[in-house]
C-alpha cells in the first residue's frame, strides 16, 4: 500500500487559529481600554463636545495611551490661526490594555511548561501586526473639527461678513500612534514574560527565569500597590468632598500617572516642568501650585517642594520605604533556595532600576497650545479646555488663548536612585526571608 499524501487542509486552519487569537488579543484590549476611557471622558464632561465629537476624542485618547501624540489646528480664515499638541499618556486606560491583553495572550499558551521560540515569534508578530492594523485604524477615526461660536447674533453676522468662522480641530498623527503603539505592545508582551509564571518561555531561556521572575513580579506588585492605594484615596475624597465627578474623571484617566509619580519622588526622585495658563488637565492643586513657577522658569517636583505646598507630602518617603522592602522580602521568598542575599539585592536593584525608567517614560506630559491673531499671540484662556477633555479637563471650547503644561523626570538621577533602593530593600529583604521556607520560582525541570 502507498502511503496518502497528506492534505493541503491540515496548515490552515492552523494559521487561522493563530490569527484568531491574535485577533482576540487586541480586540480584548481595545475594548476594555475603550470602555475605561469612555467612562473617564464622559466624567470629565466630554460627552458635552458639539458636533458629536465624543466617538473622534475617545480614540484619540486611545492613540495618546499607548503613546501617540495629538496635534490641534484651525483657526478663523486669514485672522487667526490655532498651533496646539499634546503628549501625555493616560495610563488608567493603558494599564487596563495592558493587564487584559497580557491576561488574553498567556491564557492562549496554558497548560505548557515551555514553548518553542519560533511559534512565540509568530504569536508576538500576529498581534503586533494586526496591533498595527488597528492603530491605523484609530488615527483615522481620532479626528474632529468643531466650530467655535463668537458669541450673539449680531457677532456671528459680523463673523461671517469678515470670513471669520473660528474652527478648531485635532488629529492623532499617524506615524507616532503606529510606531509608539507597537513599541508599546511589544514591551507590554515582554514585561509578561519577565512577570508570569505561567507564560512558557524557549528552553534556552528557562534557566535565566529565576533571575528575572521574582524580582520583576516584585516591582509589578510595587506598582499595583500605589494604584490600589490612589483609588482608595480617591473614592474617599470623591466622598467627602463635592467633586465625585472630576475625582472619577482622574481615577479613570490618569491615576497611575500621579501615583506612580509620587512612587519616583518618595524614593527621593525629581521631575522638572512647569504650567502656564489654564490646560485643563487633571494635575492636583499642590502639583499644579509647584509647577506655577514665577516668570515662567522651570520648576522643580521633588519631596520637598510638594511638602511645602502640603505636608502630607512627607508620607510619601515611608510609603516607599515600606513598599520596596516588601518587594525585597517576596523577591527573596519566591527566589530558588539556596540563592545568596547579594544576588537578591542585585536582581531587585535591576528591577527597580528598569521600573523607574518605564515610570519616567510614561509620566512624560507635554502640552503647548497658542492662538495667533494677525501673527501676533494672544494670553491665556480656555483652548486648554479642549485639550483637558482628551485627559480629563471639562467645558469644552469655553474660549480661546495660549499656555502651557510640561512635566518630565530627571531619569539620570531617577533611575540611579531606585537602583540603589532597590539594592537595600533586596539586601535587608534577603536576610527577613533567610529563615522561611521558599517555593522557589521553579520546583523541578
Amino acid at each position: 500500500m502507498h502511503p496518502e499524501p497528506p492534505t493541503a487542509a491540515a496548515g490552515p486552519p492552523g494559521a487561522l487559529r493563530g490569527w484568531l487569537d491574535a485577533l482576540a488579543v487586541v480586540l480584548a484590549g481595545l475594548a476594555a481600554m475603550a470602555a475605561v476611557a469612555a467612562l473617564g471622558l464622559w466624567a470629565a464632561g466630554a460627552d458635552a463636545l458639539p458636533g458629536g465629537g465624543f466617538p473622534s476624542v475617545l480614540a484619540a485618547t486611545l492613540a495618546l495611551a499607548v503613546g501617540g501624540t495629538v496635534q490641534l489646528d484651525g483657526g478663523a480664515g486669514f485672522f487667526a490661526h490655532v498651533d496646539a499638541g499634546i503628549t501625555a499618556m493616560p495610563l488608567t486606560v493603558g494599564l487596563t490594555g495592558a493587564l487584559v491583553m497580557t491576561e488574553v495572550f498567556l491564557r492562549q499558551l496554558r497548560f505548557r511548561a515551555v514553548a518553542h521560540g519560533g511559534e512565540l515569534l509568530g504569536r508576538v508578530a500576529r498581534t503586533a501586526a494586526v496591533w498595527v492594523v488597528a492603530l491605523a485604524l484609530l488615527t483615522v477615526g481620532a479626528q474632529h473639527t468643531f466650530a467655535v461660536p463668537l458669541g450673539n447674533d449680531l457677532v456671528e453676522q459680523l463673523g461671517g461678513a469678515l470670513g471669520l468662522a473660528p474652527e478648531v480641530g485635532f488629529h492623532a498623527e499617524a506615524v507616532s500612534t503606529v510606531g509608539l503603539g507597537l513599541l508599546w505592545l511589544l514591551v507590554v508582551l515582554a514585561a509578561a514574560f519577565a512577570v508570569s509564571r505561567r507564560a512558557p518561555l524557549p528552553r534556552a531561556l528557562v534557566p535565566f527565569q529565576q533571575a528575572v521572575r521574582p524580582a520583576a513580579f516584585a516591582m509589578l506588585l510595587v506598582l499595583l500597590a500605589y494604584v490600589a492605594i490612589g483609588v482608595v484615596a480617591g473614592l474617599l475624597t470623591a466622598a467627602v468632598h463635592d467633586n465625585a465627578r472630576e475625582t472619577m474623571a482622574v481615577l479613570l484617566l490618569a491615576l497611575p500617572n500621579l501615583v506612580w509619580m509620587a512612587f519616583g519622588v518618595g524614593l527621593g526622585a525629581e521631575w522638572h516642568g512647569h504650567l502656564a495658563g489654564a490646560v485643563g488637565l487633571p494635575v492636583p492643586k499642590s502639583l499644579a501650585a509647584v509647577l506655577r513657577a514665577p516668570d515662567g522658569q522651570e520648576a522643580t517636583v521633588s519631596l520637598g517642594t510638594l511638602a511645602e505646598q502640603d505636608a502630607r507630602a512627607w508620607w510619601l518617603l515611608p510609603l516607599a520605604a515600606v513598599l520596596m522592602l516588601a518587594a525585597g522580602f517576596l523577591t527573596a521568598y519566591r527566589s530558588p533556595r539556596g540563592v545568596r542575599v547579594w544576588r537578591h539585592a542585585v536582581r531587585l536593584g535591576a528591577a527597580a532600576a528598569v521600573t523607574m525608567l518605564l515610570v519616567g517614560v510614561w509620566t512624560r506630559v507635554s502640552a503647548d497650545y497658542g492662538l495667533s491673531v494677525l501673527g501676533v499671540g494672544v494670553g491665556e484662556g480656555g483652548l486648554g479646555d479642549l485639550l483637558g477633555s482628551v485627559l480629563g479637563g471639562s467645558n469644552p471650547l469655553a474660549g480661546l488663548g495660549g499656555g502651557s503644561l510640561s512635566l518630565s523626570a530627571q531619569l539620570w538621577v531617577a533611575v540611579p536612585l531606585a537602583a540603589g533602593w532597590g539594592l537595600v530593600a533586596g539586601w535587608l529583604g534577603g536576610l527577613l526571608a533567610a529563615g522561611l521556607g521558599r517555593p522557589g520560582e521553579v520546583k523541578g525541570p
